[in-house]
């Protein structure tokens, strides 16, 4: 896929609350800037939160076509300036944390601390082939015909089965995403390769994994880690792909440290 549509950020709802330094939260594939109502729960305290709705979820429109990583990135920008915001922590998880990379990479001057979230600057092979197979899917029979599949890369077999409120949003909120709007980022996700990228990131950069995630984005953190320059790892467990839900405390100590 060739990406070449501009994302217009005023089709975005920017969310904000708290006081304190800017942190601003990225969420993944298929879910919304509520995933922060959990995950970042209390944070409002200490940290001026900012999060919003990737194209085509949630509260935002479809796109009038494609778009990879990079736009996402210029959209952000583009909402920190519209929101007078000069400087700001980044966190973003797995779709959300190629975001982050890539306008840490580009905008340094816009990013103080950075947290990469289960999260990879290219898939494998495998999964590229897979992103394809995804988006069609997504278009042909909707999302929520993927969404038991989904939960049980997200979370641990016991943490489903214990239902908690978690699970519960993740499993409503695929269920009502744009098949479109799906498949459309998981295309951005198909074609991104941001390992050029990566050694340009200067900024301090802590790198966030489930301890039961997937081989590849364990592999992936593991790179990260060697590759930005003073980056540090966090490992979250028991946990999988959606780390931060399944052990919100942990992430929110890590971060709280890592920022103070």
């Amino acid at each position: 896929m060739t990406a070449t549509t501009t994302l217009d950020p005023g089709r975005v709802m920017l969310h904000r609350r708290g006081r304190g330094p800017a942190l601003v939260l990225l969420h993944c594939l298929g879910v919304d800037h509520r995933l922060w109502d959990i995950a970042a729960a209390g944070l409002d305290r200490d940290f001026t939160l900012l999060s919003y709705d990737f194209p085509g979820h949630h509260e935002t429109t479809l796109p009038p076509g494609g778009y990879g990583i990079a736009e996402l990135s210029a959209q952000l920008a583009a909402l920190l300036d519209r929101a007078g915001v000069a400087r700001a922590h980044v966190a973003g998880i797995s779709l959300g944390g190629l975001v982050a990379q890539h306008i840490a990479a580009t905008r340094p001057a816009l990013v103080d601390r950075l947290m990469l979230i289960d999260t990879t600057p290219r898939y494998t092979d495998e999964s590229r082939r897979m992103w394809v197979e995804r988006a069609a899917a997504a278009r042909h029979d909707g999302v929520a015909a993927l969404a038991e599949g989904l939960l049980r890369i997200w979370f641990t077999e016991d943490f489903i089965a214990a239902d908690p409120p978690a699970v519960r949003y993740v499993r409503d909120t695929l269920g009502r995403c744009s098949g479109e709007g799906y498949a459309l980022a998981c295309e951005a996700l198909g074609a991104a390769d941001l390992r050029p990228l990566v050694p340009m990131i200067k900024c301090p950069t802590l790198v966030v994994c489930g301890e039961q995630e997937l081989p590849p984005f364990q592999e992936a953190a593991r790179w990260l880690v060697q590759t930005i320059a003073g980056a540090r790892a966090q490992w979250l467990g028991p946990a999988r792909h959606c780390s931060i839900l399944q052990q919100p405390e942990q992430f929110r100590r890590a971060l709280r440290t890592f920022l103070a």
